[in-house]
Order: structure tokens, then sequence, then C-alpha cells
């Protein structure tokens, strides 16, 4: 291989078609006034306040959610959804009722892991 060339770039180990990918539910921004990052993100770009108090807001785009978090209550963050999120330690019980809990990967970076709930029969 010449020297300019690139070596393909691993996929990583095959996928079983059984096991689906993992979501990430939110990324977590921190802003200084939720209001304003409200303002802001919605004048701007098109998306739907989906939650909102003095505290955080939650705003839903088309293919995931945006939080805005005041630097006191959490930290900037992504966080995905899992089935065994208690796998990775004792979850808490947020007010809105979901389960998660906060830890850092390899590299240091903060993320939530999100208990899934599951979806009520529609019986």
């Amino acid at each position: 291989m010449a020297t300019d060339e690139k070596a393909p770039r691993s996929q990583g180990p095959p996928r079983s078609s059984s096991v689906p990918l993992d979501t990430i539910h939110h990324i977590a921004v921190v802003v200084s006034d939720i209001e304003e990052g409200v303002s802001w993100y919605t004048k701007h770009f098109h998306c739907i306040i989906e939650y909102i108090d003095e505290t955080w807001a939650l705003l839903q785009f088309a293919n995931t959610k945006l939080a805005l978090v005041l630097p006191h209550q959490h930290p900037a963050h992504f966080a995905i959804v899992r089935e065994d999120a208690e796998k990775f330690g004792t979850l808490t019980t947020h007010r809105d009722g979901l389960k998660s809990i906060y830890m850092k990967d390899i590299a240091g970076n903060p993320l939530e892991i999100l208990k899934e709930e599951a979806e009520p029969d529609a019986d």
C-alpha cells in the first residue's frame, strides 16, 4: 500500500441483527437562563417545547431531544436509553418519574443512562 493511501476503517465486530441499537434520548447543554435559551433555540431552529420550568427545558427535534440545563442543576451530557440501566449502578428517580444514573465514559465525558420504561398495553 502506498504511504498516501488510507487503510480501510474497521467497522467493529459484526453485529447480530437480533440486537437493536441503543437510542440516544437527549443531549443536554448548559445555559445561564432557561427562558432565554428556549427563546433562542425556538427562534433559530424548528423544534417543539416538550417541557419547561425554571431549572430545565426539553426541546423536541425530528431525531432527538435537546435539554437545556442550568450549571448548578445538571452537567452537560448526553443520555442513552437502556432496558438494563441498573447494571451501570444505582438509579435515581427524577421529578418526572424517569430513572437514571449519571456516569462518565472512558474519556471522562459525562453521560446519563436512562431506564427504558415498558410501553403500556393498548388493551
